[in-house]
């Protein structure tokens, strides 16, 4: 989280999402980005009355969250939100804290609303311009159990419904406006126009924040940080870190070094297809680093998630700190972390989030190499980067590809790891995607594999009995990777896949689809 506004951004109009710890509070985020208008979501304990005016926004929005107002200790804004005298939109527990604060009422018992309802609109507003009409009904997303039952002094009603009678309300004179739904969300209908409107309309926002001003400004900002330094990057393969170098180089040009650690984990042909797009076709200077003996040997006989993760992490740091010592008086790291990651490092609590898996990162480094960081895409989210890719002009078969985890198909191997069990994967894997691609679902689908489980099965194949392997296809739909559903294949596609996997790949005799959502799993299977 920025103390003060990154350089790349001053020039732009931008708002603040102070959140009460909804889990969709990112999707305010990205409805934000996605209309042209930087902004940033800062905690709410988090933003000091200081903090909010270095950062001087054009607008604020108050997100949902977990807590009820009627508790003590319950969670509030700062009171310079209201009285710097720039608009407000609370959304959720947002408009709860917002109408308490400022002298309404809100109560609990009530029957609450879950999941989609209809709110009524009974009046017209800046925020509904050119989307709902008065009189009209409208579909939006509901979760909330207290409701406003009393309003402040110089608000108004502009929407209700059967659960929330102050489902929409404004204040003119000071620009504040409320909903008790979730606009951010897709099951709200023309939602994403009522932030539009708040930003644009009310707030002022040019609405010029684009991936190609981002461009140009980050790599300003990069040359005035770096200097004459050298730079090293971690280059995993993946569209971040990728994203990262091909930036870094345009801005410095052979004062950066990329670093791919081979660790023999890889999917089919990705070694070489990494080393040939920044080696070959950006002339990046790059040490390939081929440790898949060392990995695979240290890999050898363990069979528990955690220790295969710090594992591989603990290998990972030795040999890009052998790689590093080769380049000689590097003074920064460069690494591809996002605003997710960012945003989650800090709990709008206070208090320390559970871990549920470690991750393989290069954000142990700085400290053992003492190297100053840069971290260019730090303000960005994944579909954000994408867009970064293609302004750069990357290939889009390769800023297009799906996530693919930093331990590589080691977590997609439950058990033991050898060099038998990998090879079986990667024909498995690719024909799986091979088969997505010839569907042209690809691009609608946020992360397919297979997973290969340590479980043998007894099979016929022609008039022999097989015991072999049983191969798990997993695809998930998401947004962000924070939640996920799996993608409902039809049971032709499905049963074509199988066909091949079996017939092509020796070592696998049964097909499975796992269709357990995020969560309560995970996406990947370790």
């Amino acid at each position: 989280m920025s103390d003060i506004i990154p350089t790349s951004i001053e020039k732009h109009d931008h708002i603040l999402i102070l959140d009460f710890g909804s889990q969709v509070t990112q999707l305010i985020a990205r409805r934000v980005r996605e209309s042209g208008v930087y902004c940033e979501i800062w905690p709410f304990n988090q933003a000091t009355d200081e903090r909010i005016q270095a950062y001087n926004p054009k607008g604020i929005i108050l997100s949902g969250g977990p807590c009820s107002v009627t508790d003590k200790d319950a969670p509030s804004a700062p009171d310079s939100v209201f009285t710097m005298g720039v608009p407000v939109f609370g959304i959720c527990y947002g408009q709860q804290t917002m109408v308490k604060q400022l002298g309404g009422e809100v109560e609990g018992g009530h029957s609450g609303e879950f999941g989609r309802a209809f709110v009524e609109t009974v009046d017209d507003s800046d925020i509904l311009e050119g989307s709902w009409k008065k009189g009209a009904s409208e579909q939006v997303w509901m979760s909330h159990g207290d409701r406003v039952t009393k309003l402040p002094e110089g608000f108004k009603i502009i929407g209700k419904s059967e659960g929330a009678p102050f489902a929409m309300i404004e204040d003119t004179a000071r620009h504040f406006y409320a909903v008790q739904f979730h606009p951010e969300v897709v099951h709200t209908l023309d939602g994403r126009e009522l932030l539009r409107n708040f930003t644009h309309n009310v707030c002022g926002c040019a609405g010029d924040w684009t991936m190609a001003s981002f461009k140009e400004e980050e790599i300003a900002r990069i040359r005035a940080k770096v200097g004459d330094k050298k730079v090293i990057c971690g280059l995993s393969g993946g569209v971040d870190s990728s994203v990262t170098a091909v930036l870094l180089h345009e801005a410095i040009g052979d004062q950066l070094t990329c670093i791919y650690v081979d660790t023999g984990m890889m999917r089919a042909g990705e070694s070489e297809q990494v080393v040939t797009l920044f080696r070959e076709h950006y002339n990046i200077p790059l040490i390939h680093e081929d440790a898949s003996d060392l990995f695979l040997g240290q890999l050898e006989g363990v069979t528990d998630p955690e220790t295969k993760r710090k594992t591989i992490g603990r290998l990972f740091i030795e040999v890009f700190d052998d790689c590093a010592k080769r380049v000689g008086d590097a003074a920064f790291l460069a690494q591809g972390t996002l605003y997710p990651d960012v945003i989650e490092s800090v709990s709008f609590t206070g208090g320390p989030s559970v871990t549920i898996k470690s991750h393989h990162n290069v954000g142990g480094l700085p400290e053992k190499m003492n190297l100053k960081l840069v971290e260019p895409l730090r303000e960005l989210f994944k579909d954000e980067v994408r867009d970064l890719g293609r302004a750069l002009g990357m290939p889009e078969d390769f800023i297009g590809r799906h996530p693919f985890p930093g331990p590589g198909l080691a977590i997609r191997m439950p058990g033991e790891i050898t060099r038998e069990k990998l090879e079986i994967l990667r024909k498995a894997d690719t024909v799986y995607l091979d088969e997505i691609r010839n569907a042209g679902l690809y691009d609608d689908i946020w992360q397919a594999f297979a997973v290969l489980l340590p479980v043998r099965t007894v099979g016929v194949m022609g008039d022999a009995r097989t015991y072999d392997y049983v191969c798990a296809l997993r695809a998930v739909t998401s947004t962000d990777g924070m939640t996920a559903d799996y993608y409902p294949f039809d049971h032709s596609f499905l049963g074509r896949v199988s066909t091949r996997i079996i017939n092509e790949v020796k070592g696998i005799n049964r097909v499975t689809y796992d269709i357990t959502s995020k969560p309560p799993g995970t996406i990947e299977w370790e």
